[in-house]
C-alpha cells in the first residue's frame, strides 16, 4: 500500500468518522429516549461501551499482528502492531475516565475494585508497558519482540473482562448487546449505540493510518540514512 493511498484512506475514514460522531451526538441529546431506571446519566454508556468495543478490536489487531511479526519478521506487520496499540490505548484512556464519570452518579463512587474496572485498567497497564518494552532494550529488534510477545499476552485479558460480570459478582451491568437471548436494548437506543461504534472505529481507522503511514516513513527514512552512511563512510 503507498503512503499516498494510505493519506487518502485516513483522510476519508477521519471525515466520516466525525460527521457520524456528529450524528450520533445529536441522536443522543435529542432522539434516543431516557433509560427508565438512571436516567439521563445513562447516556454516557453511548461514549463508554463504543470506546471499550473499539480498544478492545485495536488490541486484538496488536495481537494478531504480533503473532505474525514474530512467525515471518515482516517489519510492516510490528509497524501495524504499534500503530494499533497506539488506538488501542488512547480509546481505553476514554473507557477509563468515562467509566469513573459515570459510576460517581450512579453509584456515588468515582472508582471501585470490582472486577471488570479492574481487569480494564489492567489491560491499559499492560499496552503502556508494551511501549516501555519496546524502548527498554538497546537492540531495536530485540524490543519489538519482546513487545510482541507483551501485546499477544495482554489480549488475552479481554474475553476476561467481557465474561467477569457473568463469573464474579460485580457492580457493574451485564452485557445488553452481546446476548445469547440478543440485545435486551431499545431498538433506538441500540442504533444510536450502533452509530457511535461505528464513529468511534472510523475515527480509530484514521488515527491507525496516520500512525502506520507516519511510522513507515520514519523507518524508511533512517533506514535510507543508515544506508548512505555505510556507503560513504561516517567522518571522524
Amino acid at each position: 500500500m503507498s503512503l499516498k493511498t494510505i493519506r487518502w484512506g485516513a483522510g476519508i475514514a477521519g471525515v466520516l468518522g466525525v460527521g457520524l460522531a456528529l450524528l450520533f451526538h445529536w441522536q443522543v441529546f435529542f432522539w434516543v429516549p431516557t433509560e427508565a431506571s438512571m436516567g439521563i446519566v445513562q447516556r454516557i454508556f453511548y461514549v463508554h461501551v463504543p470506546a471499550a468495543w473499539v480498544g478492545f478490536f485495536a488490541f486484538f489487531i496488536v495481537a494478531l499482528c504480533s503473532a505474525v511479526y514474530l512467525w515471518l519478521g515482516e517489519e510492516r506487520l510490528d509497524i501495524a502492531a504499534v500503530s494499533a496499540a497506539e488506538g488501542g490505548i488512547l480509546f481505553t484512556t476514554i473507557v477509563l475516565i468515562s467509566g469513573p464519570l459515570w459510576a460517581k452518579l450512579a453509584w456515588g463512587t468515582w472508582w471501585t475494585w470490582e472486577p471488570r474496572l479492574t481487569l480494564t485498567l489492567l489491560l491499559w497497564f499492560i499496552y503502556v508497558g508494551y511501549f516501555l518494552v519496546r524502548s527498554s532494550s538497546e537492540n531495536e529488534r530485540t524490543g519489538r519482540r519482546l513487545a510482541a510477545v507483551v501485546g499477544i499476552v495482554g489480549a488475552l485479558n479481554i474475553p476476561l473482562i467481557h465474561m467477569s460480570v457473568l463469573w464474579f459478582r460485580s457492580l457493574h451491568p451485564q452485557p445488553v448487546v452481546l446476548r445469547t437471548d440478543g440485545p435486551s436494548l431499545h431498538p433506538d437506543m441500540l442504533v444510536t449505540l450502533m452509530t457511535a461504534l461505528a464513529s468511534f472505529t472510523l475515527v480509530f481507522l484514521a488515527i491507525f493510518l496516520v500512525r502506520y503511514g507516519a511510522e513507515r516513513l520514519e523507518r524508511e527514512l533512517r533506514a535510507h540514512d543508515s544506508a548512505r552512511e555505510s556507503g560513504k563512510g561516517v567522518p571522524v
